[in-house]
């Protein structure tokens, strides 16, 4: 009898270990940071922090608009800094003390982007720098203005 407990006490161990070993070793995907919406969030820049950016381009991207939520949480203001693609265009954004400026809400205006070329569908390489820090590239996307939300922001 001993023996038979044993026996099913072993099988229904290496059962439950068989069955939940691979969650055991595989990444959880709720661990995984993402930005939960159109566009991208830049960390690393400096002492600012870019949320959800994008480009809102015309048909032909020939035109676009840059459309972000930049956020100061220092005492002092400072001067965000983005170029597009090596070479390319760029804004400048200055964001005061413990604000946020929200470009392309109803308070700002989106910035229209001087020389732009990229198509919408497409990602563009943007190198984002504030204050002392060296800066970081990030993946921008490029969107069109077909969506209704999107459509007040397009060039």
């Amino acid at each position: 009898m001993n023996r038979r407990l044993i026996a099913s006490l072993a099988v229904g161990a290496a059962l439950v270990l068989t069955t939940t070993g691979c969650s055991m070793i595989s990444p959880q995907a709720t661990t995984i940071p993402y930005s939960a919406a159109e566009g991208t969030n830049v960390h690393g820049s400096g002492p600012l922090e870019v949320r959800n950016a994008l480009i809102v381009a015309n048909e032909d991207g020939t035109a676009g608009n840059f459309v972000a939520a930049i956020v100061n949480d220092t005492e002092d203001s400072h001067t965000l800094n983005v170029e597009f693609g090596e070479g390319g265009p760029t804004v400048t954004v200055r964001v005061p003390a413990n604000s946020t400026v929200s470009l392309g809400s109803d308070e700002e205006e989106p910035l229209e982007i001087d020389g732009f070329e990229g198509l919408p569908g497409t990602d563009i390489t943007a190198f984002f720098q504030s204050g002392d820090s060296e800066g970081v590239l990030a993946s921008v996307p490029v969107l069109d203005g077909s969506l209704d939300y999107l459509s007040a922001l397009a060039p």
